[in-house]
């Protein structure tokens, strides 16, 4: 009987107090602190990187993603305000001789054999931009636009 009374009269042991999630991951904070700073630097210099090649009179084509679209509007509203658009005068190129022309030419006449058309129309219309490319390719004289 001396067995059974003290198994009914002792208290099973109190559980041990749980650790928290902070104190259990503590080796874990400086790593995900570090990769957020690691990754916060790349974009921010990733994004400097675009804005370095623009002039001043020059809106970057791409907006940020950490720009708000009403702070790029009123940044791009406020940029044509101070500035008026320069004036570029218009570039005359030099002409292309004739040889090189015919080689550009036979070159798209190749590109458009390889295409392939989706349906009839597509076809037909692939078939007259190739006839009038060996009509240009035959002529003995290319005209110039």
């Amino acid at each position: 009987m001396a067995s059974t009374s003290t198994s009914i009269g002792s208290a099973p042991p109190p559980p041990l107090p749980k650790e928290s999630s902070v104190r259990r991951y503590k080796f874990l904070w400086p790593m995900i602190l570090g990769v957020n700073l690691s990754v916060g630097a790349y974009l921010f210099m990733r994004t400097k990187k675009k804005d370095v090649g623009t002039e001043a009179g020059e809106v970057s084509e791409v907006p940020n993603s950490s720009i708000s679209s009403a702070a790029a509007i009123s940044a791009v509203a406020e940029k044509q305000a101070t500035d008026p658009a320069p004036v570029q005068p218009a570039v005359v190129h030099e002409p292309i001789p004739e040889d090189q022309q015919r080689e550009i030419l036979k070159w798209i006449l190749e590109e458009k054999r390889k295409v392939k058309p989706k349906d009839h129309e597509e076809k037909k219309r692939i078939d007259e931009e190739k006839a009038i490319l060996k009509q240009f390719i035959r002529a003995k004289s290319i005209p110039s636009l």
